[in-house]
């Protein structure tokens, strides 16, 4: 009798840099001989990728590695939190192992080691474009590890290291092979992805035998020739980012930028190492935004830093009022333990005043954001659809102002005959405070 096939479950935590580890890992686990397992009963052994930038997502991973155990027992941990090997195995000294972020080969290492494969890999199949944990219709793609900043609040240059840029043939080879599996939709992800190939100094690779660079405008350019939506996250408004306005405005890339500020207040910039001149980034977004019209700013900001005074929140708010950002979210400050901002003797904010202050930040934003959807209603755009909802009878689809899971949506009433991944126009009939209604052209 032939032995079972092992089967390998996962719990995937954190941000879409992580979800794209946890891909890498389960791709060259699938090409061993693995197969995914949908549960825990199904599962031999069980990896659990971890997030560890916030104290809450600490709390968060170590509950995930504690329900893994007691529903599975085997478990091996990965992830950012990974760097806290001796904290994890503390609260559950039965995983079978902890590695840090994208050490690949160390967790599946640890996969051979807990469950030995069945199959020789060179006789086992996996798609060309390795398993994703999106949907077929879009994919994010890790430019670079690592993070070259150093924000008094993060501490992701702790756990992930300096900037490590992939090879410019690399990024592209394997964008190739996403666009002709189907993928329609590129979601550019690093922790600094404009800052891209700064660490080899734009070094040249070899892609279909010409030399391309590993260069922030170069990567936009070529990625932008192979027929797919191209998104760009975690852009830092470095002077060169004006270089891809007008791809943007050319239709090249996705007229869309999500950009951490942060705060606005110079104060707080300046305790947080941030950059602080923000009435420059007022008069570069009319510039970014006279050259693409259509251009959508998404950003996050934190209220309640250590030593941000009402003055610094109120002057936050007015930069927001002036700066019209279309799709914002917003964090209470967290002392992160390692974290720099906790060591420099600054006043901490009462927690009643963070909740107040992100009260009323959401509030000044969500007025920003109706103004400025309700400015679609009558413009025909195209929409790329997500997903069926036969229930309420419309599909859900986005626009390219909108990243998957964080933004809006555009829902088409009696769209159900469409599938995910179909780009379609409709006309913008109805705004809502985040979302959008319209109807096919």
């Amino acid at each position: 009798m032939s032995k079972p096939v092992p089967k390998v479950g996962l719990v995937q935590l954190g941000c879409p840099k992580n979800l794209v580890d946890s891909e890498r890992i389960l791709t060259q686990l699938r090409a061993e001989g693995y197969k995914i397992a949908p549960g825990y009963d199904d599962a031999d052994v069980v990896i659990v990728n971890t997030c560890g930038f916030l104290d809450s997502a600490k709390a968060e991973s170590l509950s995930a590695i504690g329900e893994a155990m007691q529903e599975n027992g085997r478990v091996i941990v990965t992830g950012c939190y990974g760097v806290e090997e001796s904290v994890i195995k503390t609260a559950h000294p039965g995983v079978l192992a902890v590695t840090g972020p994208h050490q690949y080969e160390q967790v599946v290492q640890a996969v051979h080691a807990a469950l030995p494969p069945l199959h020789d890999p060179k006789m086992d199949l996996v798609p060309p474009q390795g398993l994703h944990l999106t949907p077929r219709h879009y994919s994010y793609l890790k430019i670079s590890e690592g993070c070259n900043n150093r924000c008094t609040f993060c501490i992701i240059p702790a756990i992930r290291g300096d900037l490590v840029s992939r090879p410019m043939a690399a990024v592209l080879y394997e964008a190739e092979r996403l666009v002709k599996a189907g993928v329609r939709e590129l979601l550019v992800i690093s922790q600094d992805t404009s800052a891209y190939g700064v660490d080899v100094k734009y070094a040249t690779s070899k892609f279909k035998g010409r030399d391309v660079r590993a260069k922030f405008h170069d990567m936009c350019k070529e990625l932008g020739d192979l027929g797919a939506w191209v998104r760009l996250h975690y852009v830092y408004p470095y002077p060169h980012v004006d270089d891809v306005i007008p791809l943007m405005a050319e239709g090249k890339i996705l007229p869309y930028l999500d950009i951490p500020f942060q705060h606005a207040s110079p104060a707080v910039l300046k305790n947080m190492r941030r950059p602080a001149n923000q009435e420059k980034v007022l008069e570069r977004l009319a510039k970014w935004r006279a050259i693409c019209p259509d251009l959508a700013v998404r950003s996050t900001f934190i209220v309640g830093f250590p030593g941000e005074t009402d003055e610094d929140f109120e002057y936050l708010l007015q930069w927001m009022k002036e700066a019209r950002l279309e799709r914002v979210g917003c964090f209470q400050y967290e002392p992160v333990s390692g974290a720099t901002s906790n060591d420099m003797g600054l006043p901490q904010v009462p927690d009643a005043v963070k909740a107040e202050r992100y009260a009323r930040f959401m509030e000044t934003q969500q007025q920003i954001s109706h103004e400025v959807l309700a400015a679609k209603v009558g413009r025909e755009i195209d929409v790329i659809v997500d997903e069926i909802d036969t229930e309420n009878d419309e599909a859900v689809a986005r626009s390219k102002w909108d990243a998957p899971e964080i933004d809006g949506n555009v829902f088409i009433p009696g769209g159900t005959d469409l599938a995910a991944g179909d780009i379609v126009r409709v006309r913008i009939t109805e705004a809502e405070e985040y979302d959008l209604v319209g109807e096919r052209v």
